[in-house]
């Protein structure tokens, strides 16, 4: 048979499709397969916006096929070219959970973009024609390269790439995709923040959701994207219309590096876009089902450990070749600085979805030599209930979303009892969780709240969640949010609630920028921003999801506390240790040789029973390794209503004499709530300073 390209045997290495000196060769993964057919439409060059051409190019398994790959080489002129591969064998869930269609034109699991759709358009005919699309590997890095700053000193901001700048109060001209996080660089820099963590960026179907909005009608969306397509081709909504997604995507990269911002992808190899049995298929399914993802060893149904319909087979040796493939094209190619991977738990099982002691996959991305400077963070939870914060893994690079540091700073700043001891724990770096690995306080990535759940300012504005417009009655979203009303449910033009609000935002704001451990950020908090009590808004495209820029003037004061907040902690490595406080007893050594003493509301005799809600200390900036930093005293009042009083103890002095100066006092409006140290009240050693229910003071000591 004749075809417009010229055809040969190629090669089974690399997978995808790759251009080299004798044209592109195509190579694709498939064991159970019995036939393969690559499937091209082009242009022919020069002729414009001509209608496609397309070509269906059968794959011989003697001449096309090395073990368990399929391969070609084609070569020929040619624009705008898209492919995909039809394959057929054995079909049906019942024939050890094949799922065959040679009618679908599938996705090359290696694609590094596909073709690029606005967002919200409906691409009905997805698996009828070829969707991938090739790079050419042609950008100018302009000498990039890889920050490198270490986790200890960062500072993470999580965002959603659309609702950034989606809002018309954006005020940017590519609002809503990578172009318009470049425009809002000088706000990320004002802000302090090292690094931005960008939820889903790989390709996802939107429309994707079958719930409407109850009160509207509206079709709801898969707004967030944790549901991908690709492990590799970033969003093509996120770009420009008509731009090279990739390029853009680089051009981002490029230019937040040259800000001094990292850019940590949020990635999801826990499962796909496919869901169950009753899904679409359009890539992993139709190429290799039971290799791909984990299938109950007698019925053949998907094993759900994600919530999402299927579980990926992540420590099959294929699933975790792709893993391992796609992370090193993120950093060696699209120039990212790390990963926080979804539902992460799911990497520690096996193919029987049992959880592994030494998951290959989790040793082999912390090992891995390509990636030996990239940051990893994991979600060290799946929706099956296993739990592994603190023994998600014993490697020293893996960092963990702390869930623990979110639910006991809510409880303690909700005013429940019981709480000040494992504030205490979490303030000084959560011990109990990392150090017996070996681990540091930067591996506890410490966080209030996230995109999961409520926002800052609903966590102290709402007792309950306001799903309905979810579609799902309200049974969506977590009913444990540790959040408490502050005296209102929802909104209120009360000045006092309003006070106390405030007054707890700066206050939990305090707790995570001066803690042990890595801040991280959820966008928009820094600016008061609400959800209307929507605690699982994964679905809604429009303004509650959306950061409404107006807050800025609204909430300019609080946008200044976290900011200076965030320059106090850069400023100050007290609050970024290499390592975990020393266990000292007062009676053995003299307080000012220690590195942190704990408080209650008298000097050195911190109060641990269930029933306290308050907690002081001090942090000691004289000893090693330090020696040559500041000192600070931080009181926090838990109680809801009651104002407690706090005597002062002195600075730990070695050399010269130090004072004691108030920097932050929560309980004041700013632009009182936080000062320079020169602005400082001076404060008395032994003097008593009263503190506000819900409120925090800091003093600072210099040389």
């Amino acid at each position: 048979m004749d075809y417009y390209f010229s055809v040969f045997p190629g090669s089974p290495v690399p997978l995808g499709a790759t251009i080299v000196p004798q044209g592109i060769n195509f190579a694709i993964f498939s064991r159970h397969a019995t036939h393969v057919t690559v499937v091209v439409s082009w242009r022919i060059p020069g002729q414009g916006a001509s209608p496609l051409l397309t070509e269906e190019i059968p794959l011989h398994d003697r001449l096309n096929k090395t073990g368990d790959i399929w391969h070609v080489l084609l070569k020929g002129e040619y624009e705008d070219l898209r492919y995909g591969f039809r394959i057929a064998g054995p079909a049906g869930a019942g024939q050890e959970g094949l799922f065959y269609d040679e009618k679908l034109v599938l996705l090359d699991p290696y694609a590094k973009a596909l073709l690029p759709f606005s967002w919200g358009e409906r691409e009905e005919s997805r698996t009828t024609r070829p969707r991938c699309l090739v790079d050419d590997g042609c950008y100018d890095w302009e000498g990039d390269r890889p920050l490198n700053t270490p986790l200890k000193d960062s500072v993470i901001y999580e965002l959603h790439v659309r609702g950034f700048t989606r809002h018309t109060s954006s005020k940017v001209e590519h609002g809503g995709g990578f172009g318009g996080i470049v425009e809002k660089i000088d706000y990320l820099k004002e802000l302090g923040v090292t690094a931005v963590e960008l939820m889903p960026v790989t390709e996802f179907d939107e429309n994707d959701n079958i719930f409407k909005n109850p009160l509207t009608g509206e079709q709801l969306k898969n707004y967030w994207g944790y549901s991908p397509l690709s492990f590799f081709a970033p969003k093509s909504a996120y770009a420009k219309r008509g731009e090279n997604v990739l390029h853009e995507f680089r051009d981002m990269v490029k230019a937040l590096h040259r800000a001094g911002i990292e850019v940590i992808l949020d990635i999801v190899y826990n499962h796909t876009s496919e869901g169950g049995y009753d899904g679409n298929t359009v890539c992993f399914r139709g190429i290799d089902n039971p290799i791909y993802y984990l299938l109950d060893p007698w019925t053949k149904a998907y094993l759900n450990y994600s919530g999402c319909g299927n579980t990926c087979n992540c420590n099959h040796p294929i699933m975790r070749t792709l893993i391992m493939d796609a992370l090193r094209w993120w950093v060696v190619e699209m120039h990212v600085d790390g990963f926080r991977f979804d539902l992460a738990s799911i990497l520690g099982r096996d193919q029987k979805g049992e959880v592994l002691a030494n998951p290959p996959v989790v040793e082999q991305i912390a090992e891995d030599p390509i990636l030996s400077g990239s940051k990893i963070i994991a979600e060290a939870w799946d929706a099956a209930g296993l739990y592994q914060v603190g023994s998600f893994s014993t490697h020293r690079r893996w960092a963990e979303w702390n869930g623990r540091f979110r639910d006991d700073v809510r409880s303690f700043m909700a005013g429940q009892s019981g709480s000040t001891a494992a504030l205490a724990t979490r303030i000084a770096g959560s011990s109990d969780l990392y150090q017996h690995s070996d681990r540091r306080p930067c591996n506890s990535i410490n966080f209030l709240t996230s995109h999961d759940g409520f926002t800052l300012w609903d966590l102290v504005s709402y007792d309950r969640k306001y799903n309905l417009e979810n579609g799902e009655g309200n049974r969506d979203g977590d009913n444990h949010n540790l959040s408490w009303n502050s005296g209102v449910e929802g909104e209120t033009t009360h000045p006092e609630i309003l006070a106390l609000r405030y007054r707890r935002i700066r206050t939990m704001a305090v707790i995570l920028f001066l803690s042990q451990g890595v801040p991280m950020l959820c966008a928009g908090d820094e600016l008061g921003r609400t959800q209307l009590g929507n605690n699982n808004a994964y679905c809604q495209d429009n303004e509650i999801s959306w950061l409404d820029w107006r807050l800025f003037e609204k909430n300019g004061s609080l946008f200044r506390f976290f900011q200076k907040l965030i320059r106090l902690r850069k400023d100050h490595p007290v609050f970024r240790r290499d390592d975990f406080f020393a266990v000292q007893n007062p009676e053995d050594e003299p307080l000012h040789l220690h590195e942190i003493v704990w408080h209650g509301l008298r000097p050195g005799r911190p109060d641990w029973s269930p029933e306290s809600k308050t907690l002081a200390f001090t942090l000691n900036g004289s000893v090693p390794p330090f020696l040559e930093d500041d000192d600070f005293y931080v009181m926090l009042n838990g109680h809801r209503e009651t104002r407690v009083d706090f005597t002062i103890a002195p600075p730990p002095v070695l050399h010269g004499r130090r004072v004691w100066k108030k920097i932050i006092d929560t309980t004041k409006d700013s632009p009182y709530d936080i000062v320079e140290h020169d602005q400082g009240v001076p404060v008395t050693s032994g003097s008593e300073l009263e503190l506000g229910p819900m409120g925090c003071i800091v003093l600072q000591s210099r040389q």
